[in-house]
């Protein structure tokens, strides 16, 4: 008798991207709080994904992938651009005005719970044991994370609220671009050329709304603050989601 398969989730050609989206993505949160402050958050975000979607369009046509979409196509687009390259990270942006990066990116653990509840609605996957333990013990973590910031400074009780708010609500927009990425109408078209618009279009959504409530744009000539964009633009998403929507799309959005 062959020896069984081992799971897909334990193949090297699943977690050597998802170890290199890890690691880049669990930089970010210090990047994003560094770009804080004389940029309105909305116009930064506009940036990022602009360098993003030049540099997934380039790497497109490199691959030689068709832009051609038809309506159920344009309609993916939009939705994934405004799920994803829009709400979340602006979202994400505005928690870390009230919360610290790290707590921000700690709640953000919470995304295995949307993604597992919204696959189990919308794409049948069933909830495992180990993920509903994971789930219990990652809310029970945010509460506890949540008593202790308000048990050391009681006064911000209310910011962290806040921030937790934007957080959780920046998960719900990112779960569900997740669950998008697995459904079966998006193997129907080339991922590069999807995402290069997917981000080119949060990119348009994010310097009008910017440019509606913040007023024309504006740019941090700071090293810091181009590096920033760069780097988040560049490794943080014309890299990284690739790499992790490709895992998305063969495990699941759950695991």
């Amino acid at each position: 008798m062959s020896e069984p398969r081992p799971p897909l989730s334990s193949r090297a050609t699943i977690l050597i991207p998802f170890a290199i989206v890890t690691l880049i993505w669990g930089s970010t949160w210090l990047v994003i709080r560094d770009q804080l402050g004389v940029v309105p958050p909305s116009w930064s975000v506009s940036y990022r994904f602009l360098v993003a979607g030049i540099a997934m369009t380039l790497f497109a046509l490199y691959k030689r992938e068709s832009f051609r979409f038809d309506s159920r196509g344009l309609a993916f687009v939009a939705a994934t651009g405004l799920a994803q390259f829009c709400l979340n990270f602006n979202l994400v942006y505005r928690a870390e005005e009230h919360i610290t990066s790290g707590l921000v990116a700690v709640v953000f653990a919470m995304l295995l719970v949307p993604n597992a509840l919204f696959a189990r609605i919308f794409l049948g996957q069933k909830l495992g044991r180990q993920l509903l333990l994971g789930s219990a013990v990652a809310m029970a973590g945010i509460a506890l994370l949540f008593l202790h910031e308000a048990r050391i400074d009681p006064s911000r009780t209310v910011e962290v609220l806040i921030g937790i708010a934007f957080t959780l609500s920046a998960i719900l927009a990112a779960s569900s671009a997740n669950v998008l990425q697995a459904t079966d109408i998006a193997k129907r078209y080339p991922m590069n050329a999807t995402l290069a618009a997917a981000m080119l279009f949060g990119a348009t959504l994010n310097a009008a709304f910017a440019w509606a409530t913040t007023g024309a744009p504006i740019f941090e000539p700071r090293l810091g603050y181009v590096a920033g964009i760069l780097y988040l633009g560049l490794a943080a998403s014309a890299i990284a989601f690739p790499l992790y929507f490709g895992v998305l799309r063969v495990i699941g959005p759950a695991k």
